[in-house]
Parts: structure tokens; C-alpha cells; sequence
């Protein structure tokens, strides 16, 4: 695949829908920033960074990998100033490289020649197992390593490597149930953010940014589906 490809506009196609979406996201995120009192540069661009990555990468646009590598750089900073280690390690060592590595493999497979829309995978039964008890393996690994750490709130942290870990292996794999992963992972984080914002106020635009991150891997996944349809995805 050429690499033109990434030289693309990926607001060119966006649909009606998308332009909202992203619009209430990038408004959410703005006013949390305003709302929390102080301003951080590294909050905020982390924030409009991740709302616009996952327009992208509900669209299978490869955009939105590229964005989620600076984005995994600017959040795993915010978590190391809280001291959520399981957090900073994770984007750093896990999200990052699998988002990179997306890159390339996205590039190579997709859907059409010169169309910004990948190639939706299905997954084998050996790519199953080996994922089930890689997840495992990570989960058991990480708890001991926060632990050791001293990490706050160890079991969401411990459930939010877990879920980013499953999340960024499907997203790897071009597989559509990478949203509902992430949808989880969202979820465990509002409640970790959540409790670092009772904390100090200033976290507060991490709830909001994602609190829109779960309403996009929602649309992710029903827009991933449809896509199947129109790939020829067989179920």
C-alpha cells in the first residue's frame, strides 16, 4: 500500500452524523477544561486529541491510529502526575506500540486500493485462545507490578490494563469488537478519573474526555458492523 495514503484529508468523507458527534466531543472536553478551573495543556490537547482520534478510527480511517499514538504519549504524562502507573505504563508500553503497529497493518489491508477505510477482520479460533490467555496473562502480570507500585485504586487499574490490553489487540487485528472492549475500558476509567478528580478538581476534563470517548466506541462499533455488511464479513 502506497503511503500517500496517510496524506489524505480524513475530514473529506466525514458523514453528517460524524461532524456532530465530533463537534458535541471536542465542546464537552473544551468546557471540562474551562470548568475545572485551571488551565492544563497537556489535559486539553490529550483530550481533543483522543475525541478526534476515535472519529477516525470508527470511520477505519488510519488517521485515527496516528493520532492515538501522540494521544497515548500526553495521557500516560497526565497519569504519571497522579501517580496511576498502571495507567502510564500501560499507554506507553502497550497502547502506544500496538497503535503504531496498527498503523502499518491498517496501511496494508485495506478495504479498497486507495480508499481511507481498513479491511475488517474476522478472528480465527486460534487467534481466540491465544488473545483469551494473553489478556490473562498481562492481568496477572500487571496486578503484582502495581501492587509493587503502590498504584491507587488497584483493582480498576488493574481492570483497565485488562480491557486496554483486549481492546488495542483487536484494534491490531482489525476485528469490530475492539469498540465494545474499549467501551469497557471507558467505563473503568470514568470511575478512576472520578475518584482522581475528588482529589483534585483540575482531572475533571479526564471524565468528560472519557465520558465522550465511550458515546464514540458506541458508534465505533455500530459503524464497524455496518461495515462488515459492506465488506462481505461473513458472520
Amino acid at each position: 500500500m502506497r503511503g500517500d495514503k496517510v496524506l489524505k484529508n480524513p475530514f473529506k468523507n466525514m458523514k453528517k452524523r460524524e461532524w456532530v458527534l465530533w463537534s458535541v466531543s471536542l465542546s464537552v472536553v473544551l468546557l471540562s477544561n474551562i470548568a475545572a478551573g485551571e488551565f492544563d495543556p497537556v489535559t486539553l490537547s490529550a483530550t481533543v486529541l483522543g475525541v478526534t482520534a476515535l472519529i477516525f478510527v470508527a470511520r477505519g480511517d488510519v488517521w485515527g491510529q496516528i493520532l492515538s499514538v501522540i494521544f497515548s504519549i500526553l495521557y500516560a504524562v497526565n497519569s504519571y502526575r497522579f501517580r496511576y502507573y498502571g495507567e502510564m505504563i500501560t499507554y506507553l508500553t502497550m497502547s502506544m506500540p500496538i497503535a503504531a503497529f496498527s498503523v502499518i497493518s491498517w496501511l496494508r489491508h485495506p478495504f479498497k486500493k486507495g480508499k481511507n477505510e481498513v479491511k475488517i477482520h474476522k478472528l480465527t479460533k486460534l487467534q481466540i485462545v491465544l488473545l483469551s490467555i494473553g489478556t490473562a496473562a498481562v492481568t496477572v502480570l500487571f496486578y503484582f507490578i502495581l501492587k509493587a507500585l503502590n498504584t491507587p485504586n488497584l483493582f480498576f487499574s488493574t481492570i483497565s490494563i485488562t480491557t486496554s490490553f483486549l481492546a488495542s489487540s483487536l484494534m491490531l487485528l482489525r476485528n469490530s469488537y475492539y469498540a465494545v472492549a474499549y467501551a469497557g475500558n471507558d467505563i473503568v476509567l470514568i470511575v478512576l478519573w472520578v475518584l482522581a478528580s475528588i482529589e483534585d478538581i483540575t482531572y475533571l476534563p479526564m471524565i468528560a474526555c472519557f465520558l465522550m470517548f465511550l458515546f464514540n466506541d458506541m458508534y465505533g462499533f455500530i459503524s464497524w458492523k455496518k461495515r462488515e455488511k459492506t465488506q462481505g464479513i461473513a458472520k
